[in-house]
């Protein structure tokens, strides 16, 4: 499948602002089942400077300031991409999970090719491994069961015992108390899937993406469409590695879903963010559109 996306960001302030910095991670990533075919970044007003980077996870990065007066911001990000999709053997042939939990991490050279889920490993600004989210996570994993089944029930796990609540949690929200009340968005969902799945031991990172807005004929429309969502990349050996899942819809990430970053968690990933010098009161509003081309 090949997509258009266009993801517009617009701040409407409520007097002239002087001065804004801005940092927005927008850019579709490579993978080996996504290829992005073009991309590019519109800023309007256009910013004195600007400059690009790629993060220490190689999600690139736009850096941008504005500094003359202004009283609206609006960011368009439009690519194209070509996505074909995981290509998963049965997952009652990949490897058990335990014998991935048993890969000593100190015993890793630069030149181990297992040494990138050493990050994904760990706690990290958001999520804090605990036996609550281990005990949860041991329902699916069972012992020797092979890592893509055991995940695959975690992913089903989540989507039946949490309920999809946008007004129960915002960004700020704790991972714990999501947990704990069972329902949230697709953020909360991907941040408990990688607290449990490190709360076992594995590796696991939080991916920021979109969604196909319009889905296939007598298809039932995914949850998250029209904006940012977010899922889980599981390490599952040098043979398969990442595997992406979405527990919010129920899925392995496939042919409807597009990367655009991973990281530790959501504060790795955050599409926008910045500061400005002014009155604070503004509005905003923001707009994704991903429009198949086949």
């Amino acid at each position: 499948m090949k997509y258009r996306i266009v993801h517009t960001t617009s701040y409407d302030y409520k007097s002239t602002i002087s001065v804004s910095h801005n940092r927005v991670i927008l850019t579709p990533r490579d993978c080996n089942w996504v290829r992005s075919l073009w991309h590019r970044l519109t800023v309007h007003p256009a910013p004195q400077w600007s400059v690009k980077r790629n993060d220490i996870f190689g999600n690139l990065v736009h850096v941008f300031g504005i500094e003359e007066g202004h009283s609206t911001l609006t960011v368009t990000a439009a690519s194209q991409v070509e996505v074909r999709g995981q290509d998963l053997p049965s997952s009652s042939k990949s490897p058990s999970w335990e014998s991935l939990v048993s890969k000593q991490t100190d015993r890793l050279t630069s030149e181990d090719a297992d040494l990138e889920m050493v990050p994904f490993r760990f706690r990290s600004p958001k999520i804090e491994p605990s036996e609550s989210f281990a005990t949860y996570g041991r329902i699916s994993f069972a012992a020797k069961r092979p890592i893509l089944e055991a995940a695959a029930e975690l992913n089903a796990q989540i989507y039946h015992d949490f309920k999809y609540d946008k007004d129960s949690t915002d960004v700020q929200t704790p991972i714990e108390k999501a947990f704990e009340q069972r329902r949230g968005v697709c953020q909360d969902f991907a941040q408990i899937q990688v607290a449990v799945l490190r709360s076992l031991g594995l590796s696991a990172r939080y991916v920021s993406g979109y969604l196909r807005t319009l889905p296939p004929p007598g298809k039932e429309r995914l949850v998250g469409a029209d904006q940012s969502h977010a899922w889980v990349s599981l390490y599952c050996g040098r043979e398969l590695g990442w595997v992406d899942l979405d527990a919010t819809n129920n899925t392995f990430c496939g042919q409807d879903h597009i990367p655009i970053a991973w990281g530790r968690d959501y504060t790795d990933v955050i599409p926008f963010r910045g500061v400005f010098l002014g009155d604070g009161r503004h509005k905003l509003d923001v707009s994704v559109d991903v429009c198949p081309m086949d």
